[in-house]
């Protein structure tokens, strides 16, 4: 293994996965494997890069440091040489962490200063200028994320955000210096007395610059885009096969699960439901016991081959007045714990095409079907790749972060699944 990953949620795992093994445009990527949790045995042979997906977003911050940590002593175990701690590309993360203390504990294991923390990815609208975080082209906090159930950011400023959380200050790479190119990156980052960095990127080459510039860094911090530029610093130097992305196509019974309450994903919903059949999760209902499963495993499984979806997505305020007649925390906990449940049932009963949307969702499904090892295939949209399962019986799955993908994802989903895109 040459690259390690160690992400936050498994969404995020997916989608630094995809640029990883996609690569630079047309010079291919790593041969990648998704893990799900720290496995307990070693890797693949012929696996280049190697991600770990933890599900340590919103636990406590001394939690997912421990948890980091534990992915970081596996990893190096199996000889990865640069390690990159990956977060949502809206650095999703409240102020008592959990960003600032898991870099900054990977990084004093490592002996790292001059770690570059950066959540550009320009492929998915998601740009830093002077330190700010853009979304399209609104900052941060009017991006709707400013509403997140859990990690409400209403803060642009990612410097200033990163150090509440922190224990030091946290310096910063400007555009100016980046669009010089990497060896004035390099040497700034070399330069600097703070553990942490915040590197401004407004464009994918401003990423593969600072991709050039951390080649022998031993720690790297960001978005899926701050690996844009990573595999080819082994390949150039003959270290890894510029293979990429490769997984079998999977066809059979499929489903769409959506618990993100994002703005993408609504519309996405919208979009499907003028097709497709769908149906809608109550969270009254999941909070006083009046949910039927079994009803909707029946909804499912008898619109197999018209894509079903089933969501409990709803819009802001609706969800405001959810968690405060049952509490933020309670919600989110019984509507993972359907999901969960929903996709092991399901495929027992035989599914296998399962598209996910939502970070938190995306943990609970695959925590439920206690899958191990995935392999990483097509890009679908920028950030989320087909993924298949190693182990029988063989699952083709997409799970996709709330804000990710086109309106119509969820078909093109299905369809790579399938090998018909």
């Amino acid at each position: 293994m040459l690259l390690g990953v160690i992400a936050d949620d498994f969404t995020g795992a997916s989608d630094i996965a995809a640029t990883i093994a996609k690569g630079l445009d047309g010079e291919g990527g790593l041969r990648t494997t998704q893990f799900l949790g720290v496995p307990t045995a070693p890797a693949a042979a012929g696996v280049e890069a190697g991600i770990v997906s933890l599900k340590s977003r919103s636990i406590p911050a001394a939690d997912a440091a421990a948890q980091s940590l534990a992915a970081l002593d596996w990893l190096r175990a199996q000889g990865a040489r640069q390690i990159v701690f990956k977060y949502c590309s809206t650095f999703d993360s409240t102020p008592a962490g959990n960003i600032g203390p898991v870099a900054e504990a990977l990084a004093e294991r490592l002996g790292a200063k001059g770690v570059v923390v950066c959540p550009a990815f320009p492929g998915a609208g998601r740009t830093i200028y002077l330190g700010h975080l853009f979304v399209n082209d609104r900052l941060l906090s009017e991006s709707g994320m400013e509403n997140h159930p859990l990690t409400p950011m209403k803060d642009p400023d990612i410097r200033r955000v990163l150090a509440v959380q922190s224990r030091g200050k946290v310096g910063h790479v400007a555009q100016p210096i980046v669009a010089a190119g990497s060896d004035a990156i390099a040497k700034a980052l070399a330069a600097a007395s703070e553990t942490l960095v915040v590197v401004d990127a407004i464009g994918n080459d401003d990423l593969t610059a600072i991709g050039a510039a951390v080649a022998d860094a031993p720690l790297v911090t960001g978005g899926s885009g701050i690996a844009r530029g990573l595999p080819h610093n082994f390949i150039a130097r003959g270290e890894a096969s510029g293979s990429g992305a490769g997984a079998p196509a999977v066809n059979g019974p499929e489903a769409i699960l959506a618990g993100s309450c994002s703005r993408a994903t609504r519309a996405q919903i919208a979009h499907h439901r003028e097709r497709h059949p769908v149906e809608m999760i109550a969270v009254d209902a999941v909070m006083d016991g009046h949910f039927d499963r079994e009803a909707v495993l029946r909804f499912v499984l008898d619109n197999a081959g018209h894509a079903p979806l089933v969501y409990s997505s709803a819009d802001p305020e609706d969800i405001a007045a959810a968690q405060a007649r049952y509490g933020r925390e309670a919600v989110a906990e019984a509507l993972d714990g359907v999901f969960g449940n929903l996709a092991k049932d399901l495929v027992t009963r035989g599914l296998r095409r399962l598209v996910v949307a939502g970070g938190e969702t995306s943990g609970a499904v695959v925590g439920a079907l206690d899958l191990s090892a995935l392999t990483v295939g097509r890009e679908i949209d920028p950030g989320v790749p087909v993924l298949v399962s190693e182990t029988a019986p063989r699952l083709g799955l997409a799970l996709k972060s709330g804000n990710f993908g086109a309106v119509d994802f969820f078909d093109k989903a299905l369809a790579h699944i399938g090998g018909s895109a």
